[in-house]
């Protein structure tokens, strides 16, 4: 394991005698234009990630609203929620709190899986509706085995470090030709950390997943593979009312794969998938109930679930080596239920309550054409056909719950998106430039059309007012490689129409939540260089921007990440590495806020700070290594824009931010064969 920065691999191996794995680095090189693929198992700093949150976090373009100690929701370029399609090995699992305490990368252990994609912007139609922001894919890749192979394979780490922090990771296949079993297992927990000024932040979490598959590859050009998957967890958190006391998850698929079928049939895949997520909250599991917060100083739990079951069939057709075509149909229906009671697990002798029902189906192309030697268009379309069911009789609760106005009602709705790209690579082949326009419309989502406890100026509630998002957004780039150097830069500019807002507003019962559709324009761009200055020498450097405004009301958007840029230097010789990162943030002084009120999640301005990090690794040998940190090396108080407010119980004002980790230690052992 080479040096330890922020999250992505490096381009060039070292000598023919390294030991140790791939760097990582900070500046997440594009694979190709707006498309970043890296390898989740490789050694990252800060301490390996608790979540797909907070792996993603550390690619540039990235941030996360944060949770706690785990359990953030991952921001893309400045929006978050269902603008980012995040797919779980070829499946969606989305989680069922109507406030996001478990976002679907909640589910995920990025470290379990083989491969990490991101496609940035609305620059893929193939994986599904609504990816405005961009696509997300945790993959697992099992290799086949050949006839000469090793029939096991194993690949493993454990990890302590500072606050309790320890995680347990094991993936092992056994397999030959013909078939093969593969087993996924890991634990990880952290008890409350302490910030730079040694306060403790309520924070602790502990989490479990294993995951099982059988596969069947008759030939070289067929896979049948059977999933199965279960996990659960839970997480305090500081900045919210209650804690997540369990995040149980069931998942099922099974996926075909043939290759090769005829001269212009090059694949066909197919996938079917069932995901199920158990979400429970309360405020007396991992706390005493808080006898500062009204209403919230009884004991109460909330219960929510949801089903997602799909659907994807795709077939990739062939034309020479200058057309190629995607082509296919996916489709998703989940279901959402709740349930709650006053006292300790009074809950659970309660019924379910379904209060909504989603579907959608999406039929799909996406074209590669090699117009030129050095030329290249790419572009596609989709139609999805939406729908939502309003399954509420009664809106509010207990004394003042109301007949529902929407109950038993449907919307549904056709949505169009599209794109089209360019790219050229100049001569010399050491650049190649791009630009893409997309356009993508997206149908609100749970949190959207549920959550929210005031409707829009002039609907009986937000099923029946909020209105689809449409986005339509240019994507401009470049990319460089040439000897030591090594660059890319890529910058948007987007008009969206529609946009889904939220709305704060203070008053008994913790305040109310209000959604709206405003027209909005976002713009901002990443860019990352790397050099390698001398043997075994590199430096790194990334920079991420993002700026939004609420054309409607001529005012911020909330939720904007600040300027955030990265800078290390690396030394690695094979069997030694050595790294060092400085991160940089500025102040975030532009905010929402309308007429006193907080709107969005923006909890007022937060200043600027800067956390330097080092690592070292070495390898005792090609299967075994090494690897440590230090995080926040000067035990830096600060805390990130994205946030949530402070909760009184725990010693923090009302709309203060959490304090993020002061200095941290950590340790980690890493096996493979």
């Amino acid at each position: 394991m080479s040096t330890l920065t922020a999250g992505a691999i490096a381009g060039e191996v070292a000598p023919n005698d390294m030991l140790l794995p791939t760097v990582v680095i900070t500046a997440a090189q594009e694979t190709s234009p707006l498309t970043i693929v890296v390898d989740p198992k490789a050694p990252r700093q800060p301490i390996p990630a608790s979540d797909g949150a907070d792996y993603l976090k550390t690619i540039p373009g990235f941030s996360a609203v944060r949770n706690g100690g785990t359990n953030g929701d991952p921001v893309l370029r400045g929006m978050f929620g269902s603008r980012i399609n995040i797919l779980n090995d070829g499946t969606t699992i989305l989680g069922a709190c109507p406030g996001r305490m478990d976002a679907p990368t909640s589910y995920i252990s990025p470290e379990s899986y083989d491969k990490l994609t991101v496609i940035k912007g609305p620059q893929s139609v193939i994986w599904g509706p609504g990816a405005s922001a961009g696509t997300v894919l945790f993959e697992r890749e099992t290799a086949p085995f050949l006839a000469t192979d090793n029939p096991v394979r194993f690949d493993g780490a454990l990890t302590a470090g500072s606050y309790g922090r320890n995680e347990q990771r094991a993936d092992l296949t056994v397999g030959t030709p013909a078939v093969y079993t593969r087993i996924i297992a890991n634990h990880a927990q952290a008890d409350d950390y302490q910030d730079g000024n040694r306060k403790t932040v309520a924070s602790r979490w502990d989490k479990w997943n294993v995951d099982a598959a059988l596969g069947f590859t008759p030939d070289a050009n067929t896979l049948l593979e059977l999933n199965a998957g279960i996990g659960d967890g839970s997480a305090a958190y500081a900045g919210r009312g209650m804690d997540g006391a369990s995040f149980k998850r069931h998942s099922f698929n099974a996926k075909f794969e043939k290759r090769n079928l005829s001269q212009h049939v090059a694949k066909l895949e197919a996938i079917a998938y069932y995901n199920y997520a158990d979400h429970l909250m309360d405020n007396y599991t991992l706390r005493k109930p808080d006898p500062n917060a009204g209403m919230m100083n009884m004991p109460m739990a909330s219960e929510v679930d949801r089903r997602t079951v799909g659907a994807r069939i795709a077939a990739t057709l062939e034309w020479d080596d200058a057309l190629s075509l995607v082509t296919g149909v996916d489709m998703q229906q989940n279901a959402h239920r709740a349930r709650s009671g006053m006292g300790i697990n009074t809950y659970s002798r309660n019924p379910w309550n379904k209060d909504a029902a989603f579907s959608n189906i999406g039929v799909f192309g996406e074209a590669t054409w090699s117009v030129a030697s050095r030329q290249r268009l790419i572009g596609g379309m989709r139609i999805d056909y939406a729908m939502a069911k309003d399954d509420r009789n009664t809106l509010g609760q207990g004394m003042m719950a109301m007949p529902n106005p929407t109950a038993d009602t449907e919307r549904r709705v056709t949505l169009p998106s599209g794109f089209i790209r360019h790219e050229y690579d100049l001569p010399s082949k050491a650049v190649t430039l791009y630009a893409g326009l997309g356009h993508a419309e997206r149908f609100p989502d749970y949190w959207e059309l549920f959550s929210p406890n005031l409707a829009p100026t002039g609907s009986v509630n937000a099923f029946a007012g909020i209105r689809p998002e449409k986005t339509t957004q240019l994507d401009i780039g470049a990319q460089y490689k040439a000897g030591a150097w090594q660059g890319w830069a890529s910058a948007y500019l987007g008009v969206i129409n529609d946009y889904i807002l939220f709305s704060y507003l203070p008053g008994p019962m913790g305040g109310k939540s209000q959604a709206n559709n405003v027209d909005a324009q976002i713009m901002g761009g990443e860019l990352g260089a790397s050099y390698d200055f001398a043997s075994h020498w590199k430096m790194e450097s990334s920079l991420a921007y993002a700026w939004g405004r609420n054309r409607s009301d001529g005012k911020a958007l909330p939720q904007m990440p600040p300027l955030d840029t990265r800078l290390s230097l690396s030394y690695n010789d094979g069997r030694w590495s050595y790294g060092a990162l400085w991160r940089l943030v500025s102040a975030q002084n532009r905010i929402a806020v309308n007429d006193g009120n907080v709107v969005g999640k923006d909890f007022g301005p937060t200043a600027g700070f800067g956390v330097f990090s080092i690592n070292g690794a070495y390898a005792l040998s090609k299967s075994v290594q090494i690897v440590a940190g230090v995080d926040n090396v000067f035990n830096k108080a600060y805390a990130e824009h994205l946030n949530l407010a402070g909760n009184t119980g725990f010693g923090y004002a009302a709309n203060t931010a959490i304090n993020d980790q002061g200095r941290s230690a950590w340790l980690k052992l890493a096996v493979k064969y």
